[in-house]
């Protein structure tokens, strides 16, 4: 039996993945002539439809009970048309079963558009990437559209009055100003996106994101997404993985680490078997209620599923 069968029984909520209609929605980087730069490089392969039936063919070799769609950079000019299809696609094939949506904190539409977006039942949060920079040493706080520009707070104070959750996406060199955001507004739930980014594998720069990674370690109000840990141009393997995986749990704890696809972006570095039999393969050593914390529980309370 593989470990993708023995896993099989496990139920697994997908934290974090996308769905896309190219021929009936415009997301500028990926219907755009030119690619925009991109962590894992060359992302061609992906500029194609990816709907529910696709993602059921990928994940079959696991019992995937839920998902959480994360917004897919639709249309900036039209951030409920994204999530009026995605009622639409959840009416018709059963997922996703809820979704993070787009808003942008920073506009002057952001109250209307977070009360428009709270208003749908499909909706259980909202992600705006805040400015960053390119690399630790080019790293400021206090920057135009950053987690320290008062225009952005006060859209991200928005949110717990309509009972929002945030989806953060930021390198780790930031998460010194996302653990002042997580203290200035702590009935706001934090889920940060794809490990905090971890694409420097150097001694030297796994220390810095474990450093960073305990900026927010005591903070109740965030939680941790173990997804987009693909190298560019490096097949996903466990062996590649593991240490960062066991670090993030190691230090944010079982209750506040959640797994996730992130397809079909991550398609690009390894198959929906290869990584989720390596994320099982990481904990193999947990017990069966740690791994149902990681796999399932976690995001269920997270996201109020």
């Amino acid at each position: 039996m593989s470990e993708a069968e023995a896993a099989a029984p496990l139920p697994i909520v997908d934290a974090h993945q996308h769905f896309w209609n190219l021929q009936e929605n415009y997301h500028p980087w990926l219907c755009d002539p030119d690619l925009i730069p991109f962590r894992y490089g060359d992302y061609s392969a992906i500029r194609r439809n990816y709907l529910p039936a696709d993602y059921r063919r990928d994940s079959r070799d696991f019992r995937i009970v839920k998902t959480v769609h994360i917004e897919a950079e639709h249309d900036p000019q039209d951030p409920l048309g994204e999530t009026r299809w995605l009622e639409v696609l959840a009416e018709r094939e059963g997922l996703p079963s809820a979704c993070v949506a787009q808003a942008w904190l920073d506009r002057p539409d952001v109250e209307e558009v977070l009360a428009a977006q709270a208003a749908r039942s499909l909706v259980c949060g909202i992600r705006h990437k805040p400015r960053s920079a390119a690399s630790p040493d080019a790293a400021r706080r206090g920057e135009a559209g950053s987690m320290d520009c008062p225009t952005w707070r006060a859209g991200y104070a928005l949110l717990a009055q309509h009972g929002l959750s945030f989806d953060l996406q930021t390198p780790w060199w930031h998460l010194d100003a996302a653990a002042d955001l997580a203290r200035d507004f702590p009935v706001t739930q934090i889920i940060i996106n794809h490990t905090a980014l971890p694409a420097d594998r150097s001694e030297a720069g796994l220390a810095a994101w474990r450093r960073a990674l305990e900026n927010v370690a005591d903070l109740p109000n965030v939680a941790m997404k173990i997804s987009g840990l693909g190298q560019a141009g490096l097949p996903w393997t466990v062996e590649a993985n593991r240490p960062i995986i066991r670090d993030a749990i190691g230090i944010l704890g079982v209750t506040r680490c959640l797994f996730a696809s992130n397809f079909p972006v991550d398609s690009l570095v390894g198959s929906f078997s290869e990584i989720f039999a390596g994320f099982l393969a990481a904990v193999d050593d947990l017990s069966p209620v740690a791994k149902h914390a990681l796999f399932h529980e976690n995001a269920v309370r997270i996201y109020r599923l």
